[in-house]
């Protein structure tokens, strides 16, 4: 599965923070800007990896009109800067966050 999700990006005193809307839970922190993007879609990639080995239904993206439609999503947005994130999760993309490849089945 490749794509691009919308992330909310929240600048905090040691750094920038990363959420996703429509994956819970996938959250990580980068010292800059570009940083968080880049560890973005490296997480996004191994939770969306993890969800699919577990057998987790994915979630259907939401465009962005769908998302403003969203009153938890405009609330949690409000100060953050909103940004398009690239991801690649597949079987071959399946790493952890820096590069660690799970173990073999």
């Amino acid at each position: 599965m490749n794509g691009v999700a919308v992330a909310l990006i929240h600048h905090e005193a040691s750094g920038f923070g990363v959420s996703f809307p429509d994956f819970p839970g996938a959250v990580t922190v980068g010292r800059d800007l570009e940083e968080a993007i880049r560890k973005g879609g490296e997480v996004l990639a191994f939770h969306i990896a993890g969800m699919a080995e577990d057998g987790e239904s994915l979630p259907v993206l939401r465009s962005m009109a769908e998302l403003q439609a969203d009153p938890e999503f405009t609330e949690a947005a409000e100060g953050a800067i909103v940004a398009l994130v690239p991801f690649c999760a597949g079987p071959e993309e399946s790493q952890g966050p820096g590069g660690a490849k799970p173990p073999p089945s």
